[in-house]
């Protein structure tokens, strides 16, 4: 058994609970739900919607880099969304930011986030980075 180790980017605000923005064990990365809060701590309430996920996706990004993996190596992300007429606008980010690389996703609507913010994600990735996809799907 492998002793899990646990990351938080220097790039990243500390978590406010009881937990690591990433964890590794057994050839995976977890990414814990990242909030649309800047790397200054600074919440980003009220923001447009478009604002906030860039800030969640590249809060994923950092943590995955934190972990020695990057969105290449993403097998599966949750996204919860507070409002799901964001679905479109989410989408539209979201391809910018992962481009050719596809990986296994949800979408799923919820009444209510912390601090008033409209999304979450999660994420579960390989552990090495490695080159990424040869082709995409």
């Amino acid at each position: 058994m492998t002793t899990p180790r646990l990351f938080n980017p220097a790039t990243s605000p500390n978590p406010a609970g009881h937990y690591s923005h990433a964890a590794v064990g057994s050839g995976l990365v977890f990414i814990a739900g990242q909030l649309p809060i800047a790397p200054d701590g600074r919440r980003l309430t009220g923001e447009p919607f478009d604002t906030q996920a860039r800030q969640v996706l590249a809060n994923v990004k950092a943590a995955l880099e934190a972990a020695g993996s990057a969105v290449p190596q993403l097998l599966q992300v949750r996204v919860y969304l507070t409002d799901i007429a964001h679905w479109s606008a989410f989408n539209a980010v979201y391809a910018d930011w992962a481009g050719t690389h596809r990986p296994a996703r949800a979408v799923v609507p919820v009444p209510t986030l912390h601090h008033d913010l409209l999304l979450e994600v999660e994420a579960v990735a390989l552990a090495d980075a490695g080159p990424g996809p040869a082709t995409p799907p």
